[in-house]
């Protein structure tokens, strides 16, 4: 009997060496090669997105033991940023790159942030503030009908919804958030190009599910942006999705004031809403009965990643209303009473969320 467990307690100590060896090996360095790879840490990606993006371009060995090591290193800031990277360099030397964003420094080349949730418009001001352009010149090329087939013709995800005369911006919520790195002679539409290939990378994933769903990209896309608005403060958008394809299905009007302010041309930073812009039938604005059962004319933001996995992969249940604390917790509910007693608990206990 001591024989057997001496015996067990060896193959466990061998089977721990084992593991703990395999972890430092999968840690280490792929290579001892010193070419130089430019890699992107974008803007609200996930440690996991992180890790799995440095195993595709070959920087690191093992991604179990990379999510391992992250587990172990919470404290880590992964920036996000243009970094400069080789196969000789080890996890730990790369994620320390990255927390201390030590981003790549090219005279020939610079780099553009675009934020998920805002509109066109905001990012034709950021790549009209990097090029010899205004804002106005690159929505009136974004809007361009040549332009736009030239496009449609290049990227299996673009339709000809996008030439609808009832959308504001034919590109809107096409153009992928993230941070890119540009030459500087980079053209508009080198940048245009770049950020939809950014929406091309995220889509392919979901090639299959989309081509599967009962919804076009464009519709998918659609309301994806109003999940990035309306679930901006919450925690669960697969959740939010949920409650919006069930108002979707059960002919109820979506009921979002983000498609109100977007129709009226108004930021939630303006001003509230007036009467006559909530009860005004256009092609956006998801508020009047006229639209029930229907979705906006188009997106109303750049969705993140995020968003779009959502309304790709919602959460089923049978609630009809949400409402997210300040904290990101989100109470879904079945009836209109139901979710008004939700918010006034919230304002009472002052855990409402106030816009600033």
């Amino acid at each position: 009997m001591k024989k057997k467990l001496i015996i067990i307690i060896g193959v466990l100590l061998v089977i721990v060496i084992l593991l703990i060896s395999l972890y430092f090996y999968g840690i280490s360095k792929v290579s001892n090669e010193t070419d130089k790879i430019t890699f992107t840490v974008s803007s609200g990606e996930s440690k996991i997105d992180i890790i799995d993006a440095l195993d595709d371009a070959g920087l690191i060995k093992s991604k179990i033991a990379a999510y391992i090591y992250t587990g172990l290193h919470q404290g880590l800031n992964l920036q996000a940023g243009i970094y400069e990277l080789s196969p000789n360099m080890s996890l730990k030397e790369i994620l320390n790159k990255f927390d201390a964003g030590d981003i790549k420094t090219d005279t020939n080349t610079y780099s553009l942030t675009f934020i998920e949730g805002k509109r066109l418009k905001d990012y034709a001001e950021v790549i009209a503030s990097s090029t010899n352009t205004t804002q106005e010149e690159i929505i009136n090329l974004l809007a361009d009908p040549t332009y736009l087939e030239e496009l449609i013709s290049t990227y299996w995800f673009l339709s000809e919804d996008i030439l609808n005369p009832e959308i504001y911006y034919p590109l809107e919520g096409y153009l992928f958030a993230s941070t890119y790195e540009f030459y500087q002679n980079s053209t508009p539409q080198d940048i245009i190009e770049k950020l939809l290939d950014g929406m091309a990378e995220v889509l392919n994933e979901y090639e299959e599910e989309i081509a599967a769903s009962n919804y076009s990209i464009h519709e998918l896309l659609t309301l994806a942006s109003i999940v990035e608005v309306e679930g901006a403060t919450s925690t669960d958008r697969a959740g939010v999705a949920g409650v919006f394809y069930n108002r979707l299905e059960s002919g109820w009007s979506l009921g979002s004031d983000a498609t109100t302010y977007y129709a009226a041309k108004i930021d939630f930073t303006d001003r509230d809403l007036y009467w006559s812009e909530i009860n005004d039938v256009n092609a956006y604005n998801t508020r009047p009965a006229a639209m029930a059962g229907r979705l906006p004319v188009g997106p109303i933001c750049s969705p993140s990643k995020e968003s779009i996995e959502a309304v790709i992969n919602p959460e089923e249940h049978d609630y009809y209303f949400f409402v997210a604390d300040k904290n990101g917790k989100t109470y879904f509910t079945r009836t209109n009473a139901e979710h008004e007693a939700v918010s006034q608990q919230l304002k009472d206990n002052g855990l409402w969320y106030e816009y600033n």
